[in-house]
């Protein structure tokens, strides 16, 4: 089967997400990928430039190393708004390029302005087009009132997409709100790689690496960090601790790196709190194997928040770690009350709960609670699942 992808973020350094899971599996399945991304870091970048031309990447793997998606960059006018602009009518041209050159069986996105431009070609073309929702992506627009326009152009597209695939209940529930039907949306998971994300007993070399102490207790986040990610609180939380125990590590880079560094050095937390910056996918399970106790303090009431379930929180479950968390609905939906998952109602009430919980004695009890809730989750049930997805789209079996 030859599969079109279509996103608004950079597929190379940005994830691993959903799509990336699923396209590394599908490919070493035999299937052919190809993906149209967008340089959504460009203004982080310290080359300088008006405009970025046509990129191609080959044989990518960002999972697996085997796999062999290529990603497409068009190029785009390096300028605030008009970036937006140029991508209008360059991806609108790759997507009209790789339907006359690749012919795809069928187009899954995951964007939004991008997403209409491939719906249109795709129905033009009767090519099968799936809109798969991993995040309220309008939420995400930096530009306030552009959020309107992307509010508006996923309703259109959740009415004329052939089918709609969401990432958990409350998401499906979002959609449908939003216009899809009931009877062409289905819930596709997140899911964890079981050998990969399991426990080994091996978790002495980060520590030593980090100087992290036998009898300290590390609570650990890893991902993208955005300011509303609560780790600043976080941080400012464990300044007023006097308990040299308790640890912070941080796996990641993103909006709020700068700001946890200027609260490290601020309140010379130097020790306590580690920002090892970006790492590799394949060392996390060794960092969540380093860990005591994993974190999820995003605000509460922060929107794109409230209908997701950030794959992290399964990768964390399966290596038998307890997760503290705010009173997310996605996540409260998900994964309720007694599945190793442990609720705050804010940021700052991180600290004081990982304390209570490190004292008792029920932190193994959380680990294999989470564990045994996970294991149905594997990537490859889910993987099957999505492409007899596709196999129904592009056939004549209906849902």
């Amino acid at each position: 089967m030859r599969i079109l992808i279509v996103q608004e973020s950079d597929w190379l350094k940005r994830g691993p997400h959903q799509q990336h899971q699923l396209a590394d599996r599908l490919s070493l399945k035999g299937h052919q990928i190809r993906v149209i991304d967008y340089e959504i870091l460009w203004r982080e970048q310290t080359k300088k430039e008006l405009f970025s031309r046509r990129q191609v990447f080959q044989d990518i793997g960002k999972i697996n190393p085997q796999a062999k998606v290529t990603v497409i960059r068009p190029g785009i006018i390096k300028i605030p708004i008009l970036d937006y602009v140029s991508l209008v009518f360059t991806h609108q041209r790759e997507i009209a390029r790789q339907i006359a050159e690749f012919q795809p069986d069928v187009v899954v996105s995951f964007g939004i302005l991008n997403n209409y431009l491939a719906l249109r070609a795709a129905k033009k073309h009767k090519i099968p087009f799936i809109y798969y929702w991993i995040d309220v992506l309008h939420h995400l627009i930096p530009i306030k009132p552009l959020q309107f326009i992307g509010q508006f152009l996923e309703s259109r597209a959740l009415r004329q997409a052939d089918r709609v695939l969401t990432i958990n209940d409350k998401l499906r529930d979002y959609v449908l709100s939003a216009g899809a039907t009931d009877k062409k949306t289905r819930v596709i998971r997140a899911g964890i790689d079981i050998e990969q994300f399991k426990p080994s007993g091996k978790s002495s070399e980060i520590r030593q690496t980090y100087r992290l102490r036998e009898n300290d207790v590390v609570l650990f986040f890893m991902g993208w960090l955005y300011h509303f990610s609560g780790l600043k609180e976080v941080a400012l939380e464990l300044a007023k601790t006097d308990d040299p125990r308790l640890k912070l590590l941080i796996v990641g880079e993103g909006d709020a790196f700068e700001d946890l560094k200027r609260i490290q050095e601020k309140h010379n937390l130097q020790d306590r709190v580690i920002l090892t910056g970006q790492k590799p996918y394949t060392e996390m399970p060794a960092f969540i194997e380093a860990s005591d106790i994993c974190l999820l303090p995003a605000y509460p009431r922060e929107k794109v928040m409230q209908d997701i379930v950030p794959i992290k929180l399964y990768e964390y479950l399966a290596m038998e770690k307890p997760v503290i968390a705010t009173r997310l609905p996605g996540i409260m939906q998900e994964f309720g009350e007694d599945n190793g998952v442990v609720y705050i109602n804010e940021p700052e009430d991180t600290i004081v709960k990982a304390k209570s919980l490190a004292e008792s004695d029920k932190m193994g009890e959380f680990g294999i609670k989470a564990r045994k809730f996970v294991e149905k989750y594997s990537w490859n049930k889910l993987t099957a699942e999505f492409e007899e997805i596709l196999r129904e789209a592009t056939g004549s079996s209906k849902f």
